[in-house]
């Protein structure tokens, strides 16, 4: 190598030298700029960076509806000397963000992935959902801090804008966030302690406080082997107006768990497949597979039918087998609960007596009943049970975590029960809402159009056969018949609510519900929210048995007297060729007095519910209510012939005299 050319080579040299530093920067920094403010924050550090982008198919003109794909990170990290336990933080999505994917945490709703997420959402710490103190761990980042890794698909917003969050916070209890501070890709934010808050501190026990929810679902494991251990998941219904027919519970295995055998309930599926053709089979060689209720990541868990109860083998447990039911703790205590257990089998690298993971992404349905939300699993104390023996003593679970889940109320057309509204002194009956229980037949259809008044008579035909008597009612009331016509409400559960009379002292009205599915609902319930001044007049009901609920604000309770407390599935009429089909249905008449509440008005909405529930649904409600006009044409038709006959006699007087 010649003189001349020794620049060069340590030039190039030092140029590589230089790259090889910048990639081991860039590599250790995880693309997550070193931010000052998180040195000086005594609390939870929060950031968001977003990292990169790129344009989805389809690829449109349209800025604002342009998809495109992008990655960001989330980090949290405990500044505080004592642990954060349960770390839950919100991020502000605000660009019609489509989650796909997240690593490291776990949506709080248990949504399934794609999750729209347009209006924020929240994350919990899945595996790492503890975060331990810095003085503890010797500052150990694998401890004190939980990344997110976030995958998704955004909207609407033109490079080279970037597409950040509203805010990010931290939501456990006793915590107080300030706005974020923006920079450029990252957004950050240091919350603290609330000195004014009163929750008390859980990290004496290392253990969360219990929570009170609609439903909540108790996973205990009572034994632990080192490849397998035995769980027992108990159900527990809280809700007076919620209730369960045919439950069926789901979650999601994140570490390759599979249930081995079942006890008080059984998968939907039972397929070794997933077992035989992978992981499990490679490290469980020798295993027989042909016995295991389920390998399915997603498994669907149903209750046991009342016959197998004392089965030796698959049932013969507490609160188990009842078909699925779970009625509220006012009808039925005993019934309010059920119970489970499950042998499951663990994955690499868990193969450890103490090392124990629940499942995620709970979900909890039944049959015409209400919407429950679950949130993830969280480490309470370890729940105690009876001595299975019989002696004084307990028996305390190896491991216990709670599952929260509460009833959302249903959006717009996502009912699946309506009520429609009728009085006496106006003729047409208002429908249940067009679509009120979704639309599947809008093709044919005006799914935005008002629904047609009724006699009260088409009240018992079903949608389909009710078109020529509305269609002729409403030419009768000189009203417009739209074309298309509105579309069917699609509820399998209709209820009417009739203000049967109004007189000095009390008033009255009729309940009626019909069932147009091929479903009967045995131990049915109905609960209607009044205003005040119905629900204090409140006297008696006289074919169903009513309750006044003190739970819940002015509320009525009803359910059928022995004998009548099934609702009966829809019937063919007596020529099924010709005649339409019969809902079952159930009537009961409600009195109230007048005594608190002498001047009510029940034709400008005392009269009327504020909420409707069926089984714990809450129903849609008719957007009006009958108005009094034929009242107020009836009391002018009187006076007009008063006056006739005051002027006929006065004229008859005269002619004698």
């Amino acid at each position: 190598m010649g003189f001349h050319s020794w620049p060069h080579t340590i030039l190039l040299s030092f140029c590589l030298l230089l790259a090889t530093i910048s990639a081991q920067d860039y590599d250790d920094n995880d693309s997550t700029l070193a931010i000052p403010a998180q040195d000086t924050c005594i609390g939870v550090f929060l950031t968001y960076t977003f990292i990169e982008r790129a344009k989805e198919f389809p690829h449109l003109k349209n800025a604002s509806a342009q998809a495109y794909a992008f990655k960001a990170k989330a980090t949290i990290l405990n500044t505080m000397s004592q642990d954060l336990d349960a770390w839950i933080m919100f991020i502000g999505f605000q660009h019609n963000e489509i989650l796909v994917n997240t690593d490291g945490a776990v949506l709080m709703d248990g949504s399934d992935f794609p999750a729209r997420v347009s209006n924020g959402t929240s994350f919990s710490g899945y595996p790492m959902s503890d975060l331990l103190n810095a003085i503890d761990t010797a500052g150990d980042l694998n401890q004190i801090q939980a990344m997110i890794d976030i995958k998704g698909t955004q909207f609407g917003v033109k490079p080279p804008g970037i597409p950040m969050p509203k805010t990010i916070k931290l939501l456990n209890d006793g915590f107080k966030c300030p706005a974020p501070t923006k920079k450029g890709s990252q957004m950050y934010v240091c919350c603290v302690k609330d000195p004014k808050s009163k929750v008390k501190d859980v990290n004496a026990t290392k253990f969360l406080p219990r929570q009170k929810a609609d439903l909540t679902i108790g996973y205990d494991v009572l034994q632990s082997f080192g490849n397998n251990y035995l769980a027992q998941v108990t159900i527990d219904n809280w809700s007076p107006l919620g209730r369960l027919d045919n439950w069926n519970l789901t979650w999601e295995w994140m570490r390759g768990e599979f249930i081995y055998s079942m006890r008080g309930a059984y998968t939907l599926k039972r397929d070794s497949a997933s077992c035989i053709y992978g992981q499990a089979a490679t490290y469980y060689q020798t295993f027989d597979f042909s016995p295991v209720m389920s390998c399915e990541k997603k498994p669907i868990i149903v209750d046991l039918p009342p016959e197998r109860e004392k089965d030796k083998d698959i049932g013969n447990l507490p609160f188990c087998c009842k078909n699925g039911t779970l009625l509220p703790k006012l009808m039925n205590e005993t019934l309010s609960k059920a119970i489970f257990q499950l042998q499951v089998y663990k994955m690499p690298p868990d193969l450890n007596r103490t090392v124990l993971y629940p499942p995620q992404k709970w979900k909890i349905e039944g049959e015409l009943n209400p919407t429950y939300k679950c949130g993830p699993p969280i480490r309470v104390s370890p729940m105690e049970f009876p001595d299975p023996s019989g002696l004084m003593s307990d028996t305390i679970a190896v491991a216990s975590w709670q599952v929260g889940c509460n009833i959302t109320r249903p959006t717009k057309r996502n009912s699946r029960c309506c009520v429609s509204f009728s009085a006496y002194y106006n003729d047409s009956v208002l429908p249940c809402n067009t679509c009120a229980c979704g639309c599947s037949d809008a093709l044919a259809c005006d799914p935005d159009a008002q629904p047609l008044l009724l006699p009260s008579d088409a009240l018992l035909l079903p949608f389909e056969n009710r078109t020529k008597k509305a269609v002729a009612w409403t030419k009768l009331k000189h009203r417009n018949v739209p074309n298309p016509l509105p579309c069917n409400n699609n509820c399998g559960v209709s209820i009417n609510w009739h203000i049967l009379s109004n007189y000095r002292h009390g008033w009255s009205a009729r309940v009626t519900l019909f069932n147009w599915k091929d479903y009967t609902f045995k131990d049915w319930f109905t609960a209607v929210q009044l205003s005040p001044n119905a629900f204090i007049g409140y006297e008696n009901m006289y074919s169903f048995n009513g309750t006044k609920l003190n739970t819940t604000t002015n509320t009525l309770f009803m359910q059928g007297l022995e004998g009548l407390n099934y609702l009966l599935a829809e019937t063919d009429g007596k020529n099924p060729n010709i005649d339409p089909r019969i809902p079952g249905k159930q009537q009961s008449v409600i009195s109230f007095t007048k005594k608190k509440t002498p001047g009510i008005k029940l034709a400008q909405g005392d009269g009327f519910p504020v909420k409707v529930f069926f089984d714990g649904e809450e129903c849609a409600l008719p957007d009006e209510i009958p108005r009094a006009d034929g009242i107020r044409a009836s009391v002018g038709l009187l006076r007009m012939l008063s006056v006739v006959v005051v002027v006929f006699l006065m004229i008859s007087d005269l002619l004698i005299l």
